[in-house]
């Protein structure tokens, strides 16, 4: 294996050496280079031993430098590798769910062990190479995310439809032996894997506490696009009160037993049940607040300490603002608590159906452009539209449905604003104290996130 250097940074020590684009890394200290995490694990060091090709001929040179100073080469891509993709088939899978026309990039699976590492991507484990186990334990990567949905070896198998799913489950104990932290997921099925099952599940994690730092549980999404896929019954309000109940008794098991909850309900069993959201003690540091963890309360109590604060001098302005039906009665409130302060500031809430994917999506980052039109042409009370920048792609100029802000404004005859998904960001953008995001009419720069 070898990694093939695109660029050699000015003054850098691989330019002081001669390297140049084109050549090859093949190993440090005679460890073979097989991707970026490779490269800036080794490299770190201030002296050691580079094998490369250039020209056409092999040899090795002596590096020396400051400690952890980049050595000065970029790669074609951010890992120097492709993305590995996922060999499962999930029951659950929503990307298989998607309907047809959505750009490429939406389609694909990811399953990488380092993705997890460096933007919290959830891996399933069961594309792991013994050498991907091994470099995970030898350069201590923590944390990792995991999807384990279940510790039933037998389940698991059916649930991702791979035979690797049962024997890959050991791997949680090899991590946990070396140290290595682990966030966790479930995705459950209702009438699958969750009552007693979950419960097993839950109980087998637990027992690897502390490297199991905490155990996010979601419920599968379920959308119109299931032809020919496994049958699944989204929760409804009384299987959601169920499951609910056997997280928070393991929850409160943790907090007695840890000082922390470990498991955490994902805010979608709360709404769905008609519960409340705990409070943000509950949460702890929020681990998984990207899985939908604990996002409503942080949006909630972030927007009214904001709204809090002094201010000298609120502008009286009209908005409109698009969300996502299980979002809307939370984002109703705020801006009807922010009205009630400032009466000159009126925002106008739109919940918009998720007729798109359909089924039981229901959150604000799966809203379309599509079904903002059809829903909110002919409605808005103002001249100005307010997105959140969770419904954006991470270039932040279209939705999933491959619709631009701009086609957006001319579809409504409105101006198109981004604004802050967080809760005090968007209060200040309700009350005009920061200046809301302007649509882009150049797509930005990649980041290198996932889509």
């Amino acid at each position: 294996m070898a990694l093939t250097v695109q660029s050699v940074a000015p003054g850098s020590p691989a330019q002081r050496l001669g390297l140049a684009p084109g050549c090859r890394l093949l190993a440090v200290d005679g460890n073979e280079l097989f991707d970026a995490l490779d490269y800036q694990y080794y490299t770190a060091a201030p002296r050691f031993a580079l094998t490369v090709c250039q020209n056409g001929a092999q040899q090795t040179l002596t590096v020396e430098k400051a400690e952890y100073e980049p050595f000065g080469c970029d790669f074609k891509t951010y890992l120097a590798d492709e993305k590995h993709s996922c060999d499962n088939h999930c029951m659950f899978c929503f990307i298989d769910q998607l309907p047809p026309g959505l750009r490429e990039p939406l389609y694909f699976k990811d399953d990488d062990e380092r993705l997890s590492f460096l933007y919290g991507n959830y891996i399933t484990m069961t594309n792991l190479s013994e050498r991907e186990v091994e470099r995970i334990v030898k350069m201590h990567i923590s944390p990792i995310f995991i999807s384990v949905h279940t510790t039933n070896p037998a389940l698991r198998v059916r649930m991702m439809a791979n035979k690797r799913a049962a024997d890959t489950l050991r791997y949680l104990d090899v991590f946990a032996q070396a140290g290595i932290e682990m966030n966790c997921q479930l995705v459950l099925c209702r009438g699958i894997n969750d009552g007693d099952e979950l419960r097993r599940t839950l109980d087998d994690l637990l027992a690897l506490c502390p490297q199991v730092c905490s155990i996010a549980a979601v419920p599968a999404g379920v959308t119109n696009y299931r032809d020919k896929l496994y049958k699944l019954t989204p929760y409804d309000a009384a299987s959601a009160a169920e499951t609910l109940d056997i997280l928070e008794s393991y929850s409160r098991r943790c907090r007695e037993q840890f000082g922390k909850s470990i498991v955490y309900p994902s805010d979608e069993w709360y709404l769905t049940a008609g519960r409340s959201v705990p409070p943000a003690e509950f949460y702890d540091t929020f681990d998984q607040l990207e899985d939908g963890v604990g996002m409503w309360r942080k949006y909630h109590d972030t927007f009214l300490e904001e709204l809090a604060r002094p201010r000298s001098l609120v502008i009286p302005r009209r908005l409109d603002v698009v969300t996502g039906t299980l979002a809307a009665p939370l984002i109703t409130e705020m801006a009807q608590r922010a009205r009630q302060k400032y009466p000159g500031v009126q925002v106008t809430v739109h919940a918009v159906e998720n007729r798109f994917f359909g089924g039981n999506v229901s959150v604000a980052g799966l809203v379309t452009a599509t079904d903002i039109i059809a829903q909110c042409k002919g409605k808005l009370q103002s001249r100005l539209l307010g997105v959140p920048e969770v419904m954006l792609q991470d270039e932040g100029d279209r939705f999933l449905d491959d619709v631009t802000l701009p086609q957006l404004e001319q579809a409504l005859g409105c101006r198109v604003v981004v604004i802050p998904s967080d809760g005090a960001g968007c209060c200040r953008a309700y009350l005009g104290t920061r200046i809301l995001k302007p649509r882009r009419t150049q797509p930005a720069p990649p980041t290198g996130k996932e889509t």
